[in-house]
């Protein structure tokens, strides 16, 4: 987390948290949802904004985080901004060279563990940081890495999409408080 973040959580400790405000999709792309967004319909059918600012997005990436309860925010400043989620809290992308690296969308590097298809064909990752699903344009790189046994993880598994956050432990749609 930035420097100038853990400043102002000290300095006001108390902002109330947001959301609906801002999402991520199954490509990595950060999207703002504002009012009139939200009042459209629910994400992914209804996306919103995309965030085209590198440096915006740069400190997205740098502070986020996830709570106790599996819900992935962005703490921007005092405020935490939870974050609905199109699919995983991670999108992977992996490199096409001979150690198909694995990267988050954020940028961090992660140790793939296992491998996971849903009942749609998609591929996901369990890693040393957590659960995610593959960038689609990345997916032959994955199944090169995987066939060859670069990741020595074995064949993937198989699990209904449906069943991944509470197996994970993420929550997709997090929801203020009653």
């Amino acid at each position: 987390m930035d420097d100038i973040v853990k400043a102002a959580l000290k300095k006001w400790p108390h902002v109330p948290a947001c959301y609906d405000w801002l999402a991520l999709d199954a490509r990595g792309q950060w999207f703002m949802r504002d009012e009139r967004t939200q009042a459209a319909g629910a994400f992914p059918q209804v996306k919103g904004s995309r965030i085209e600012h590198e440096k915006l997005r740069d400190f997205i990436h740098r502070n986020y985080g996830c709570d106790e309860h599996g819900a992935w925010f962005f703490q921007n400043g005092p405020q935490r901004v939870f974050v609905t989620l199109e699919v995983t809290p991670w999108i992977w992308r992996v490199m096409d060279a001979p150690g198909h690296d694995v990267w988050s969308h954020t940028g961090l590097h992660a140790q793939v563990q296992r491998a996971w298809t849903d009942e749609m064909g998609r591929l996901y990752l369990t890693t040393d940081i957590g659960a995610g699903l593959v960038h689609s344009l990345d997916v032959g790189a994955a199944v090169q890495a995987l066939e060859s046994g670069v990741w020595g993880c074995g064949e993937p598994q198989e699990m209904r999409a449906a069943e991944m956050s509470a197996r994970w432990g993420f929550n997709p749609r997090p929801q203020p408080p009653a």
